[in-house]
């Protein structure tokens, strides 16, 4: 239900709302699901290689593709669609295979998901290992402060701050703090508290690997004293992020914190099939967060399965961000107000 309060809440980890959090049962809580019969859920989470593969290999071949037209005219007035359709490519639609390869649902074969994750992540400029348990707790502590560290709005939302992170300003910035205490072997003091002590090295490792292509990259063009290595890798992970923020922000802005109902912190947004392709059916996303183990090609079942018990879902982005900038507006003098979805009686 919609507040009015003034406050400024302290979305870190390491505060005195992460301990709030614990006192109060937040976290590793359970959540309310949403019923389904056992055996159509089991039959839902049945993972299968042939739908991935064919998603991949296509948006790899659309990369590819768009990534040698960029270079073939590079200069002209054709670089920039080129580096628009290529950088959508790379700076967002990988985030979709980051995500579902992350969990595991994507392929059956648990190699083929890591590899996907690992090319991914890089894309997204991501450490892969840090990430993959970044992502778990935003999954067990959703949209609770100082628990889930991947609230994209805390209150109040500057909104010049989320056009900025469409050419990915402050996401680059914090991910490039995590190289640099990953290149003196450590950790940042926020990704100890979900990283387990055991993957510390590999998380280590692997921030030294991304840094290390991101200085190779950045030498190429030094060297050939040419912009379009960077173009090509590694800087398209920020001028082709602006759709990643778009989708991501249809996921939970506006709706409620600490609470242990996804119906309230999470929505879903019906896509046409060329949007649920670059967003591997992430638009179905409160039916993933109550069901994560569901592989993203079964979600529209899914959300058949689970209507009659969830929010009407928006038709179309628009309609969601027709309710989300308002509500953040509304946020900037009013912290604790949030959308109310209306619940089924």
């Amino acid at each position: 239900m919609p507040g009015t309060q003034r406050h400024h809440r302290d979305y870190g980890l390491l505060g005195d709302e992460s301990r709030r959090a614990v006192d109060k049962g937040l976290a590793g809580a359970s959540w309310r699901l949403s019923p389904v019969d056992r055996d159509e859920l089991l039959a839902l989470m049945r993972r299968r290689n042939n739908p991935a593969a064919f998603h991949t290999v296509l948006w790899l071949a659309l990369l590819v593709g768009s990534g040698v037209w960029l270079w073939l005219t590079w200069l002209s007035w054709w670089t920039l669609p080129a580096a628009f359709v290529y950088g959508t490519l790379y700076g967002s639609a990988s985030d979709a295979r980051w995500h579902e390869c992350g969990h595991r649902t994507a392929f059956a074969s648990k190699r083929a998901n890591d590899v996907v994750y690992h090319v991914a992540s890089f894309m997204d400029v991501r450490e892969p290992v840090s990430w993959r348990w970044s992502h778990n707790r935003h999954h067990a502590d959703t949209i609770v402060v100082g628990r889930d560290p991947e609230i994209a709005y805390p209150r109040p939302t500057a909104l010049w701050r989320v056009v900025a992170d469409m050419f990915g300003v402050f996401s680059t910035a914090a991910e490039m703090r995590k190289y640099w205490f990953n290149i003196r072997g450590r950790l940042t003091p926020e990704e100890a508290t979900y990283v387990p002590p055991r993957e510390a090295g590999a998380a280590v490792r692997w921030g030294r690997i991304h840094a290390a292509v991101w200085v190779a990259v950045v030498a190429c063009s030094v060297g050939t004293g040419s912009l379009l290595p960077l173009m090509i890798v590694g800087l398209p992970s920020m001028y082709g992020r602006w759709l990643l923020v778009v989708f991501g922000t249809t996921q939970h802005a506006g709706l409620a914190e600490d609470v242990l109902d996804h119906r309230l912190n999470t929505r879903t947004v019906m896509m046409g099939p060329v949007l649920r392709f670059l967003y591997l059916n992430m638009n179905y996303h409160l039916e993933h967060h109550m069901y994560p183990a569901v592989p993203y090609h079964a979600l529209p079942r899914l959300h058949e399965l689970l209507a009659d018990d969830l929010p009407e879902p928006y038709p179309n982005m628009r309609s969601a961000y027709r309710d989300i900038i308002p509500a953040l507006r509304r946020q900037r003098d009013e912290p604790g107000f949030w959308l109310a979805p209306d619940l089924p009686a």
